[in-house]
């Protein structure tokens, strides 16, 4: 097996593994990044959501060769020392979270979203945030603090 080169938050990476092995598996287990959570292991709940060149992707399902040259944002990787990233913050100020399992792969969508569509609307937060699931049902107060984001980003 050759070794798979990429970046993680900023920082060059190699691991050799599996090249089929999820790039969630050697975050958390690699990396020790466990910001990201296996929740469905089918990419349909969000959980394990990162940022890969800037686009949200489901890491449970992608394949660690796909991410050869390609650099991976999680959470972990987002604030800059102690200043929280604009969206963080607004998670924060807007009680965005009830346990939290879902707010990782939440902010890194709604990182996506500040960057793509700074002016997106109510409703294009609410299909943008589709793919995200809150077992907790927080999903007023994470509109709330999406839309304060997109506000934001869109000065």
């Amino acid at each position: 097996m050759d070794p798979v080169k990429f970046t993680v938050n900023g920082q060059e990476k190699s691991v050799t593994t599996d090249p089929g092995r999820t790039l969630l598996d050697v975050l958390r287990e690699e990396f020790q990044l466990t910001g990201a959570k296996y929740g469905c292991g089918e990419g349909r709940c969000g959980a394990c959501t990162v940022l890969m060149n800037g686009k949200r992707i489901f890491s449970c399902r992608t394949a660690i060769e796909d991410v050869a040259g390609k650099s991976i944002l999680t959470i972990e990787g987002l604030a800059k020392g102690d200043e929280l990233h604009p969206v963080q913050q607004a998670f924060l100020d807007a009680s965005a979270f009830q346990c939290g399992f879902c707010t990782p792969g939440m902010i890194l969508s709604a990182v996506q979203l500040c960057q793509e569509k700074p002016k997106a609307s109510d409703e294009e937060v609410v299909v943008w945030m589709n793919r995200n699931i809150c077992r907790c049902c927080s999903y007023n107060s994470i509109h709330k603090a999406v839309s304060s984001a997109v506000a934001q980003a869109g000065r």
